[in-house]
């Protein structure tokens, strides 16, 4: 892993992505050389306009491969699963393209050229993921790595590290139990305490340890044998980086405030500002003018089955802690709430109405709030707002949750995407987590990376 502007990216990721880029680079020339075979090759004065046709088609094809969850690599995956899940990425850039020769037409191919292209493009993708995943299968794509600790958090660590396997693959050497701490790994498991560190790891070729021990007090923490695997070039992370890199999430249960003090990140300067707030409104008006007719379609079927109000407004939380109105399509019915009380809303809830059940599975409900952003309440991508009530209730029973309100809160957003639908403090937690990664490690790149994963959640009804 490599971190981009604080966010962690694989390795294995990019260079498939670097690869693909290239083969479809090459799609473009080679399947317009397949449809000009005779030698009148019509584009060979308008070389730039080509180049820049080919680059807008990769991208296109890139795009839409990420947006369907193709980089999230299943190492186990066979041709006919590769096959299915990239034609309707091929579909998706194929129309895509069809609306760029459109708007620009000096970048215009035609059909049967552009056809040709993406058959050509698939079958460069297909073949060069067959090498990729066969290639997995030896070692040379594994990273080798040593828990220090046997107790709760490693075995945590160790299921991570197990079951993680979209961007890379790790070969668990070990765990390294440490005294005054229950052992809860099996003992299999379990490397010897009579060597060092540093033999350990060349012994068996570990790259990295993950300090995994909830208590570091005392004179029984090795921090000079630590030391010494760092001079000797074996990467040593700690748990709460460990769950930040593989996950995207910071633990509240393991983590220091120093941990935060002293990181890295946090960024909140004016230029960031500047950049999210110009993002947030191009991308708000962007998907406004797109969805303006399903948004119509919504608002009258909400009409049709429950009657009126369409929209409602609901007190949430925003930066800082200040309150302001939200504004939703309506999704359940009008006595929702008749108790008078707020009420976790869940996935399955049954005050739900079948168009709100239709609207929240595809986010439809969420787009209103394109206003709050308009008007500057609201972020694009950011935590979620919660409601006044259920802020006091967290803040109080939830470690750091009120850092989640030092950025505008967000119409989708890292949580949103990774995670169901919060229903008691328990989900409000792990969803902290995502917030509190969020916070820390915000860009715009992040941002972009969000909305291609909420794309994903949007066609396959996955998330939140």
């Amino acid at each position: 892993m490599f971190r981009i502007f604080n966010h962690s990216v694989s390795k294995v990721v990019s260079g498939l992505v670097l690869a693909e880029l290239i083969i479809l680079l090459a799609a473009t020339y080679i399947g317009a050389a397949l449809r000009f075979m005779d030698g009148r090759f019509p584009y060979a004065d308008q070389s730039r306009n080509f180049l820049m046709t080919a680059g807008v088609y990769a991208c296109a094809t890139l795009f839409s491969m990420s947006a369907l969850g193709m980089y999230k690599l299943n190492f186990r995956e066979g041709f006919r699963d590769t096959f299915l899940r990239l034609m309707p990425a091929c579909a998706l850039s194929f129309a895509m393209m069809t609306l760029v020769f459109y708007l620009i037409p000096d970048l215009y191919l035609g059909r049967g050229v552009l056809g040709i292209v993406v058959m050509v493009g698939a079958a460069g993708i297909l073949i060069g993921r067959i090498v990729f995943f066969k290639s997995s299968e030896s070692k040379l794509l594994e990273s080798r790595i040593i828990f220090l600790g046997a107790g709760s958090l490693a075995r945590e660590c160790g299921e991570l590290a197990l079951n993680n396997t979209q961007y890379h693959k790790y070969r668990i050497i070990g765990f390294i139990p440490v005294s005054g701490e229950e052992t809860l790994v099996a003992a299999s498991a379990l490397l010897p305490v009579n060597r060092s560190l540093v033999s350990l790891a060349k012994k068996f070729s570990a790259s990295e340890i993950v300090v995994s021990v909830q208590n570091r007090r005392g004179g029984t923490f090795p921090i000079q044998e630590l030391l010494e695997c760092k001079l000797n070039g074996i990467k040593v992370v700690d748990a709460a980086s460990f769950f930040e890199r593989e996950a995207n999430q910071i633990r509240v249960d393991s983590l220091q405030p120093s941990w935060l003090v002293f990181g890295g990140g946090f960024d909140q300067s004016f230029v960031r500002a500047v950049g999210k707030r110009g993002f947030d409104l191009v991308v708000s008006l962007m998907i406004f003018a797109v969805s303006l007719p399903a948004m119509l379609i919504a608002g009258l079927l909400i009409y049709l089955e429950d009657g009126a109000p369409i929209f409602y407004q609901q007190e949430r939380v925003g930066k800082n802690g200040k309150p302001f109105m939200v504004r939703k399509f309506r999704s359940m019915r009008n006595d929702a709430e008749k108790a008078g009380k707020p009420q976790w809303a869940s996935s399955d809830d049954p005050r739900t109405t079948r168009v709100g059940r239709i609207i929240r599975k595809l986010r439809i409900d969420e787009l209103p709030q394109i206003l709050n952003v308009v008007k500057g309440d609201m972020s694009f991508v950011g935590p979620r707002p919660e409601r006044p009530f259920f802020v006091k209730q967290l803040c109080q029973d939830v470690p750091f949750y009120n850092a989640r309100h030092s950025i505008k809160p967000g119409i989708t957003g890292l949580a949103q995407v990774r995670y169901q639908y919060g229903a008691s403090v328990e989900d409000s937690i792990q969803k902290l987590q995502y917030d509190l990664y969020y916070v820390k490690n915000n860009s715009l790149f992040l941002d972009i990376l969000i909305l291609i994963d909420t794309l994903q959640v949007v066609v396959f009804g996955k998330g939140q």
